[in-house]
């Protein structure tokens, strides 16, 4: 378990994107593999409890797009992003930008961090929670 709490619990989110939201499906495989903290679960677990929250405040920040064409991992950092923003006032909302964009150049493409840059910059300044 060599990633951060935030990472873990992304690739949480990534992976229960393949199974429905299903959080229960995740946290029972991780029972045996342990390659993600018990932390980092209960955050993904508390993310997928507000989904339909944070995929409409997604939604209306995505202009011409629809969150369904949206690859799993952009969706995966801005759904973890946007629940910090929005329910955890221990992080800056730029932080919380910052971190989705770095997991996207990570596990996806620069073109694709510059898209999630600049969708949660849309919600933070919505949000009035732009710092």
């Amino acid at each position: 378990m060599g990633e951060s709490k935030r990472e873990q619990a992304f690739l949480a989110l990534f992976e229960v994107s393949f199974h429905d939201g299903d959080i229960g499906y995740i946290a029972e495989n991780e029972k045996d593999e342990k390659t993600i903290s018990a932390a980092a679960l209960r955050e993904a677990g508390e993310v997928c409890e507000r989904l339909e929250e944070i995929d409409s405040l997604l939604q209306a920040s995505l202009k011409a797009w629809d969150i369904k064409r949206i690859s799993r991992v952009a969706l995966a950092a801005m759904r973890l992003a946007a629940f910090e923003m929005v329910y955890d006032d221990s992080i800056p909302a730029g932080a919380a930008v910052n971190e989705a964009v770095e997991l996207c150049k990570k596990y996806s493409s620069d073109e694709e961090a510059d898209f999630v840059n600049g969708v949660l910059r849309a919600v933070s300044a919505g949000r009035g929670t732009d710092n």
